[in-house]
């Protein structure tokens, strides 16, 4: 099951909406195929894992590990559970019960009314760790929320913005941890940003030193104060602009309105999002838009980049709450913040 979950990690930014999912086969202790799930509309990791067993005859002989329980519903691609049943493979264990409502537990029921023993929760917390994305859309109807920001050693996040400052990122840690954040931007489907870091910084949000899809770029814009000559609006990528007053849309973007003046209207861009079938957004906005967000507890991950520089002046970092969630320091400017997910799934 370990080995199902390193191959299921491989799928990292190519499978969303669908999970992560890895499956190996065993016969006599030994492995004798393997595979999972590489690209969304793709074959699932059941059916790369048969299909590399060069010796079809072992099948009936054999157990097939899989992080996730097999689907039993056609979607891109048939049922998984179908396939096992037909290549006749006795005993399947499955690490998590899958929570899409389609499966949550049919694909396992359908196995063993075939005559299929099916063990179920081998390594079940890292997998569903795993799938954290995945597990969040699927539980909290909303997509799980990566917040970012970097901050000086005096805990700002930018500089004291006067009058006529140039509309640009003001860098507070090392230039070469930008790659990281191209990768990171690659892993995830959405990106967003408010009104203010769209005009003060003027970003692409876009992936330049990172092989990877480009991710669907949010802007807040309450009232349409942006203009189209910044870089947001260049049509490049898929955008979507919130705001308070219109719907309409043009080649690459679209515009769609929401209610500002509503205390949940953060939650209200959640639930669009969710309809569009957007499992993860990273937040690179600015302070407000941030702590708008751990206001309203809609964040499940926190990555803060730790710099040694210091301000005086500026603009204060986001504060988050001082317990429900795990710290972890990566290196000497990398923290991560993750929330219990016992409390959220």
């Amino acid at each position: 099951m370990q080995r199902c979950i390193e191959l299921a990690r491989e799928g990292l930014g190519k499978t969303a909406p669908n999970p992560m999912v890895g499956s190996v086969i065993v016969y006599n202790d030994r492995i004798i195929g393997e595979g999972y799930h590489r690209e969304y509309g793709k074959a699932h990791a059941e059916v790369n894992a048969i299909n590399s067993v060069k010796e079809k005859d072992l099948l009936k002989k054999s157990t097939l590990y899989v992080s996730l329980e097999p689907c039993c519903h056609w979607g891109k691609t048939p049922p998984c559970t179908d396939l096992i049943i037909k290549t006749k493979i006795p005993h399947v264990v499955v690490a998590s019960i899958d929570p899409y409502d389609a499966v949550a537990g049919n694909g396992i029921s359908i196995l063993r009314n075939h005559g299929v023993k099916v063990d179920v929760g081998i390594l079940r917390q890292q997998a569903m760790l795993l799938n954290k994305r995945f597990f969040t859309f699927h539980k909290k109807k909303r997509p799980y929320i990566i917040l970012k920001w970097a901050q000086t050693a005096d805990a700002l996040i930018d500089i004291e913005r006067l009058p006529g400052t140039p509309a640009r990122p003001t860098w507070i840690t090392s230039e070469k941890l930008r790659m990281l954040v191209h990768k990171w931007r690659t892993e995830e489907q959405a990106i967003m940003v408010g009104t203010i870091t769209a005009l003060k910084d003027n970003p692409k949000l876009n992936v330049r030193d990172w092989s990877g899809k480009q991710p669907l770029r949010i802007v807040l814009d309450e009232n349409l104060t942006l203009s189209d000559s910044l870089s947001l609006f260049d049509n490049s990528q898929k955008t979507i602009v919130f705001n308070n007053n219109k719907n309409f849309s043009r080649e690459n973007t679209q515009w769609i309105q929401t209610d500002f003046a509503e205390e949940a209207f953060l939650d209200n861009i959640l639930k669009i999002l969710a309809e569009k079938d957007i499992q993860s957004v990273i937040i690179e906005g600015g302070q407000k838009l941030l702590q708008a967000f751990i206001s309203r507890d809609l964040w499940d991950e926190a990555r803060v980049f730790q710099g040694n520089k210091f301000f005086i002046k500026g603009l204060r970092a986001p504060s988050l709450p001082h317990d429900n969630f795990d710290m972890s320091l990566i290196g000497n400017e990398i923290l991560y913040f993750f929330k219990n997910p016992e409390n959220s799934w």
